[in-house]
């Protein structure tokens, strides 16, 4: 084996697993979020589990990738344990399909169409053209669908350098002898898993593996323990990520490192007992790329079928070998989506970031609501909720503000770029919520304490007032997460009415005070009360701005929103006149 070969291997290696990483990466990055969306509306049907687990792993290229995120789900409770392995079956499934891609190796024929078929001819082809595409193109979606096929092209190009540097091997006389090796099944499972262990991929470990085939020295007897050590070395990848996670998570690992090496063990002993007793009529053959990428398709095929009507007896048993041992506290929990396995997918990372900030909307609308009650009846025990729920929103805000950040540290689109700073600007919105409705429960403790009561009409309009920032804390929430323009109109409308209504309240607080139907310790307090209560407002039509320019790939400096149809001032104004009528109209002259 000369020097020159050695390079040129290691550079094929080294093409073709940057290849799959740039297809991988771009799949992902063009498939959005709707991964995760996908995985998340798992029913209890195993089969349609298996089928999800294998078309996402298609997707990104990566078993290990999609059981990495899949223990990522079972830490943040997202997904249960009989969701999530059906998944995982199903991934070991989806990471055949790179070994079916590189089986068009073995196209032959003189034919011109066969010709260009063969990834030596269209290879090229499709890294120049992919090229220039991402070279002249400034839309984010059409680099990302070009990434896919650029992937694909060096992926080849690695493919075909890789048997280039085996072809001389292949004439020598001790490279057949070390392969004759490899007929032993330990021997041959340890260098498979070595191989996957090496590269972190069994998909990449498999492609070298059908390069060696094409040499013509590689028998069916010496690939089929290669290929099944490919599929046990993948094991310590996912052994990896288990450090640190919930014990449904482990237990995922658990029943994954038990298919694998139970699968290994029940299939090399039925194909060696079936050998020695009736014998295989191309054991002794060679097996060229295609022949590789069946076997590799039929033992996780295989395993699969064979485990999924005991899925439940896995769980049984993941669940002696990993014992309870207490569950999360609410705040862990929820903190717990922002899991830091996911910083390799970061458009699934980003769409954790958004649910997180949706429980913040949720706990700022439950905290608004108590305080208002507080304002009417104090009570100790609730003034504890709002100090637990303002504990979790500062938390929040500073865990995802660091989980953002290390998102794109990673080296993420623009797009991706354009989210995580709207989610910056939108976490901060949320916390500052927060804080005004603390103003809120603190302003009611001190009435409390200096016994203070509003009268009666003021009452009256703040009942009319909650109701408002009820409905805009809650259309703001269904906007973020429907990404319903439609919405965010209604946050806007919202938030001018509760501009007017405040102002209005004002108005009829100073007729009160001059009527001496209130006093200037109740007023100080009202006033207080109102300008918190507008704050929130304020933060909810921030939140939805920053959605909005976000949709429309806007850049995030401005808040205000300019109606440049008329068609979207007529529709402003009619919502206007329609929340008017519902809550203004009510509290004039009150």
């Amino acid at each position: 084996m000369t020097f020159e070969s050695v390079l040129m291997m290691l550079g094929g290696i080294g093409l073709f697993l940057y290849g799959m990483k740039l297809m991988g990466n771009s799949l992902e990055s063009a498939a959005g979020a709707k991964m995760e969306k996908i995985l998340e509306r798992l029913t209890s049907n195993k089969a349609k589990g298996v089928a999800l687990g294998a078309g996402v792993t298609a997707v990104i290229q990566s078993s290990a990738a999609t059981i990495i995120m899949v223990i990522g789900f079972l830490n943040a409770g997202i997904l249960k344990l009989a969701q999530g392995v059906p998944v995982i079956m199903g991934a070991n499934i989806g990471t055949t399909i790179t070994a079916q891609i590189l089986r068009m190796g073995d196209i032959s024929g003189d034919n011109i169409l066969l010709t260009l078929l063969k990834p030596s001819s269209f290879a090229p082809i499709l890294i120049v053209v992919s090229a220039f595409i991402l070279l002249m193109s400034s839309r984010q979606s059409l680099k990302d669908k070009t990434g896919i096929f650029m992937g694909l092209g060096i992926l080849f190009m690695g493919m075909t350098l890789m048997e280039s540097s085996f072809a001389p091997m292949a004439e020598s006389e001790e490279f057949g002898q070390i392969f004759t090796l490899f007929q032993n099944p330990f021997l041959g499972v340890a260098v498979g898993m070595a191989v996957t262990i090496l590269l972190q991929s069994s998909s990449a470990a498999v492609g070298v593996l059908q390069a060696t085939a094409s040499t013509g020295v590689v028998t069916f007897a010496m690939a089929a323990p290669i290929a099944i050590g490919c599929n046990l070395g993948k094991c310590v990848t996912v052994l990896l990520a288990s450090v640190g996670v919930n014990k449904d998570a482990k237990r995922a690992v658990t029943i994954d490192v038990t298919m694998c090496v139970l699968g290994s063990a029940l299939f090399l002993i039925a194909i060696y007992i079936y050998q020695a007793v009736i014998g295989f009529s191309f054991w002794d053959e060679t097996v060229n790329r295609g022949g590789v990428a069946n076997f590799h398709t039929l033992f996780n095929v295989v395993v699969a079928v064979v485990f999924l009507p005991f899925i439940n007896v896995l769980i049984s048993i993941s669940k002696k070998v990993v014992k309870d041992k207490g569950g999360y506290s609410k705040m862990d929990q929820e903190l717990a989506m922002l899991d830091p396995r996911f910083y390799d997918t970061p458009n699934v990372a980003l769409e954790q970031c958004r649910k997180v900030i949706n429980i913040m909307c949720d706990t700022g609308r439950e905290s608004f609501n108590i305080a208002y009650g507080l304002v009417e009846t104090y009570e100790e025990d609730k003034r504890k909720i709002i100090n637990d729920n303002e504990a979790f929103l500062d938390k929040t805000e500073t865990v995802l503000g660091e989980y953002i950040v290390h998102i794109t540290e990673r080296g993420i689109s623009s797009k991706q770029n354009l989210f995580a700073t709207e989610l910056l600007h939108t976490v901060g919105d949320m916390e500052r919520i927060g804080d005004h409705v603390d103003n809120i429960a603190e302003e009611a403790e001190l009435m409390h304490n200096d016994g203070i009561k509003y009268s009666d009409e003021s009452m009256v309009e703040f009942g009319a007032l909650k109701e408002v920032i009820n409905e805009t804390l809650e259309m703001t929430a269904k906007a973020y997460e429907t990404e319903d323009a439609k919405l965010v109109l209604k946050v806007e409308v919202l938030e001018e009415i509760v501009d007017d209504m405040v102002d209005l309240m004002k108005k009829n607080h100073a007729i009160r005070l001059k009527t001496g139907r209130c006093t200037v310790e109740r007023g100080v307090s009202f006033i207080e009360m109102l300008t918190d209560i507008e704050r929130i407002s304020d933060h909810c039509n921030n939140v939805c701005q920053h959605l909005l320019q976000r949709m429309n790939g806007l850049d995030l400096s401005t808040h205000d929103r300019v109606y440049e149809t008329e068609e979207e001032q007529e529709a402003f104004d009619k919502l206007y006149k329609e929340y008017y009528q519902k809550y203004l109209e009510p509290i004039h002259g009150a």
